[in-house]
């Protein structure tokens, strides 16, 4: 399995970076819009949807991502987030990753409802594709939230294997343990720091950057263990089954679709210099 998800990340990872840089961005949200729909297909599949009922989510999404993609290319890239709209999608995001998901995830609760899910599968990737639009113009701070993520993974990962006894969600998710989550922390701290010495000057303020990553780094294993949630209720092990060792597309990026809109909001107002 190790293998598998190692060989997977090295033929994804450099076509992902190559497109990063090569692309305008018009075709990079095309790009990732066709990811998302894949993304919002394994919703629907959670969700309990028919085949028709994941064909309208899925059109609801082209069509929410075709709009934003039409207002940045008529208003200027990244004007977006600036829209009353773009604030009220941001704000919805904030909302149910601060407030919504955590209590469904310590109360258990079972979402229901076509429109409820439909609702909720949109306001965690529709602001995620968004929060990957918006900084492709600035790829080193969108590689900085990426890294953050997949640093404080790979520590949750490793620690919780050498150090794990007490377990975070045990019926949610039984792999994930307190230690691996002390563990993400302390490594993205870690890189945060490093960042911050071997680029002098480009970082303003270490402080609300420890913040920052510490934020990020917890939200991440909230976006995976709401995930894994969902997957229990549904009463399937992954998503789906396009990414040997990793599952499908929502299994690789749940915990990026809770982080990434943070960073959005925290590189677009003057909280940071990168």
């Amino acid at each position: 399995m190790l293998l598998q998800r190692v060989v997977t990340v090295a033929v994804v990872l450099p076509l992902f970076l190559a497109a990063l840089f090569a692309l305008p961005n018009l075709y990079w949200g095309l790009m990732l819009a066709g990811v998302v729909l894949l993304a919002g297909h394994e919703w629907g599949r959670l969700a309990g949807y028919s085949g028709a009922g994941r064909a309208l989510f899925c059109c609801a999404l082209a069509l929410s991502c075709g709009a934003i993609l039409w207002w940045d290319q008529e208003s200027g890239v990244g004007s977006f987030i600036r829209t009353l709209a773009g604030k009220l999608l941001y704000g919805a995001a904030a909302l149910f990753w601060v407030a919504i998901a955590p209590a469904c995830l310590l109360r258990r609760w079972r979402l229901r409802g076509a429109l409820l899910l439909a609702a909720v599968g949109w306001i965690v990737l529709l602001p995620f594709w968004h929060a990957l639009l918006y900084l492709q113009p600035m790829p080193i701070r969108l590689l900085t939230a990426l890294s953050v993520i997949w640093v404080g993974d790979t520590a949750a990962y490793f620690v919780g294997r050498r150090f794990g006894r007490h377990k975070l969600a045990p019926t949610i998710s039984p792999g994930k343990t307190w230690e691996g989550a002390v563990g993400a922390l302390a490594a993205a701290a870690i890189y945060w720091i490093a960042v911050w010495a071997l680029f002098p000057g480009r970082i303003a303020h270490l402080a609300s950057g420890l913040l920052w990553v510490s934020v990020m780094t917890l939200l991440g294993i909230e976006g995976d263990l709401f995930e894994s949630w969902m997957k229990r209720i549904a009463g399937v092990k992954d998503s789906g089954t396009m990414l040997p060792g990793h599952g499908g597309v929502l299994d690789r990026v749940d915990s990026l679709t809770a982080t990434l809109p943070l960073a959005v909001l925290y590189f677009a107002y003057p909280f940071s210099s990168i």
